[in-house]
């Protein structure tokens, strides 16, 4: 299909240069040829670089150490990680330990920024014995698929991208780079993919090599096909799929070059930030305490979990919620509770059982009887109510009290909490480290919504 105009001018924008390319690649042979040198592994390039898709500029690297599958676990991490430090030190890196399911090495060589990965060479991606020994397998089925699609590739990489709705990170819950090749590869090219998506509905099925055995739950269900019981696209939430629907929808009725530039609005300022939130009439809340010392694929989910429970927690108290949302820093973490009301009555209705399930009714009466209540247990319509004094009428005094642990909050965040948190209300929920969050909580839309607004169309 023929590209239109602002296509040719992204990817004249986007397609790395023959230098670049060159250059990458030949610091991924020398870091293969230095890993191999050694004798205890062979090594491959993986990731967009090996599979020609990655964006100009992109300076990551990832090399992928593969080892005897017969070494045990624990010899693994241990030669791995030798051997990876050794390569490091022979370039002169700057390097640094980092885990995922089991530790490598990251390094920064010449401005690239180099993952140096120990995994295991095992012969068929169903036989893997940890997560990364399936990455060169998805490496040799799309250098073996890609032809034709490169540039394709990159334009789904970036119209994803500006919409923000790239990464399959636990704080994006979007499109990882493999899902973009995938999805181009099936559908046949950027504009089958942009229209195909425009038509997406919640379980969406994508099967490209016929496996078609195990079932999934997610809302788009890809089907890996170097592995049939893993699901591509398992990161991806409803709402980052529709978003990216939205998207297509967008561009396929007034294409433009402004569906791959992220335009990046300032955050707020302290005093516009009290204004607007003056303006909503809402309770807004802020939670904070010292950040885990975990990865964020560990942490950023223990803090969805913990802000979902106390926001049950608000809403059974009296609470209702309008928005919550997380955000894990550097230094502390951000749970923040948008509230329809922050002051509730000091009276709270309590239905009981009907009375004529004698055996709840009684053991209902029983308990309320021998408590202080305003009024109650009386009958109404058949069924005893019962109206009780609240244990909080403020919502800061629930944020700030134990009862929070009583609640589903993920382990790191309790151990965390255990070493105190710091409760603010309304405009003093303003924190210069989380200026952006907080702008974008307060200024929230669809990607589609947002660039309506930025060109006035």
């Amino acid at each position: 299909m023929t590209r239109c105009p602002c296509e040719e001018e992204v990817l004249r924008r986007i397609r790395p240069t023959p230098e670049e390319r060159a250059y990458v690649r030949a610091m991924g042979e020398r870091l293969i040829e230095a890993v191999e040198r050694s004798g205890m592994a062979k090594a491959m390039m993986v990731g967009s670089v090996a599979r020609d898709t990655f964006v100009r500029g992109d300076r990551d690297l990832d090399i992928f150490m593969l080892f005897d599958p017969a070494l045990p676990r624990e010899d693994l991490q241990e030669k791995g990680l030798l051997l990876a430090r050794r390569v490091a030190e022979e370039f002169g890196a700057v390097w640094r330990e980092k885990y995922a399911e089991h530790p490598y090495v990251n390094a920064t060589i010449d401005s690239l920024d180099i993952d140096l990965v120990p995994c295991y060479a095992v012969p068929s991606a169903t036989e893997i014995k940890s997560a990364v020994d399936r990455t060169p397998f998805h490496t040799r089925y799309i250098r073996a698929h890609i032809d034709g699609y490169a540039d394709d590739v990159l334009l789904v990489k970036q119209f994803a991208k500006a919409g923000g709705v790239y990464g399959s990170d636990h704080m994006t819950e979007g499109f990882s780079g493999y899902l973009c090749e995938i999805l181009t590869i099936y559908y046949g090219g950027f504009h089958a993919l942009i229209e195909a998506a425009a038509r997406w509905r919640p379980g969406e099925v994508i099967d490209i090599e016929g496996h078609g055995r195990k079932q999934f739950e997610e809302p788009l269900v890809v089907i890996d096909p170097v592995d049939p019981e893993r699901n591509v696209a398992a990161a991806l939430s409803l709402s980052r799929m529709f978003e990216f629907a939205e998207l297509a929808r967008g561009y396929l009725r007034e294409p433009s070059e402004t569906f791959f530039c992220r335009s990046s609005s300032p955050p707020l300022t302290r005093e516009v930030f009290a204004r607007l939130l003056s303006t909503r009439g809402t309770h807004l809340f802020s939670l904070a305490f010292a950040t885990p010392d975990y990865t964020p694929d560990t942490v950023v989910p223990q803090l969805r979990k913990s802000a979902e429970s106390i926001r049950e927690l608000l809403e059974r108290s009296g609470f209702p919620a309008n928005r919550i949302d997380t955000c894990m820093g550097e230094e502390r973490c951000l749970l923040l509770f948008e509230l329809m009301a922050g002051e509730v009555p000091a009276m709270r209705r309590h239905i009981g059982p009907p009375v004529w399930s004698r055996e709840n009714a009684e053991k209902f009466l029983l308990k309320y009887v021998g408590e202080e209540v305003f009024a109650g247990p009386y009958i109404e319509d058949g069924r005893y109510i019962v109206e009780v004094p609240r244990p909080f009428t403020r919502a800061v005094d629930l944020l700030r009290s134990k009862a929070l642990f009583e609640v589903a909050l993920g382990k790191h965040v309790r151990r965390s909490m255990k070493q105190g948190w710091a409760v603010k209300v309304g405009a003093e929920c303003w924190d210069d480290e989380f200026a952006g969050f907080l702008s974008e909580f307060l200024g929230r839309s669809s990607p589609l919504a947002r660039i309506k607004r930025t060109t006035g169309r």
